[in-house]
């Protein structure tokens, strides 16, 4: 797992492409790689900024006051111009950032109440399914972000208390789906040949309907 802490992490674009984004009147964004894009986006992308700065207009007494890039982007984020390099930290304006990206996200764990559901249709399945044999869904992110090839982008801080929020992205989502049947195959025939609950006499109709999708029964 590569874990992207937006606290921490520096964002470097070009001063150049964003100067012409920030003038040109037209919605772009700032990804996660630094990389300027203009509206329709992407779904693949990961955004750290999404805006419009709409020109300033002049009174007939004074031109417009020149504003830096600091203030055209906002308050929520940190910026030093580095002549050819704008260098941007992004985590104060986290609450946007969820806003721009989780509808694209694999998985959301930016609430309390952890992750329940996996944006994939195959994922997702296989996370409701297995269910029926009291696997949780923040078990199964756990094992992918071990196992499979996962992006979690997040901020997380230790002071003055315990702060987390993140998103998850399978950068190898074929992996991602057979990690996760392999997962819920070995643990449904682990409770069925140990667990008493789970024994194969005592499943209900879902139970063994979740076994047999997984090839167990």
């Amino acid at each position: 797992m590569k874990k992207i802490n937006l606290f921490n992490e520096i964002i470097i674009t070009s001063n150049t492409e964003l100067s012409q984004a920030l003038s040109s009147n037209k919605t772009f964004g700032i990804t996660l790689k630094g990389e300027i894009k203009y509206a329709p986006f992407e779904p693949s992308d990961i955004f750290i900024y999404q805006g419009k700065v709409a020109p300033q207009s002049a009174s007939a007494l004074s031109l417009p006051k020149s504003q830096s890039k600091q203030e055209l982007l906002g308050k929520n984020y940190q910026v030093l111009e580095d002549d050819d390099r704008v260098l941007i930290k992004a985590g104060g304006a986290w609450q946007d950032i969820i806003n721009y990206n989780v509808r694209n996200c694999h998985y959301d764990d930016t609430t309390g109440d952890g992750v329940a559901q996996f944006g994939d249709e195959e994922l997702e399945e296989m996370g409701w399914k297995v269910t029926d044999f009291d696997v949780s869904y923040r078990v199964l992110v756990e094992h992918l972000e071990e196992k499979a090839d996962v992006t979690l982008v997040c901020i997380e801080s230790l002071e003055p208390s315990y702060q987390f929020s993140g998103m998850g992205y399978f950068n190898d989502m074929a992996l991602a789906r057979k990690v996760m049947f392999e997962y819920c195959q070995e643990t449904i025939k682990e409770k069925i040949s140990n667990n008493p609950d789970y024994a194969k006499e005592t499943l209900d109709d879902e139970q063994l309907e979740t076994a047999e999708f997984f090839n167990v029964l």
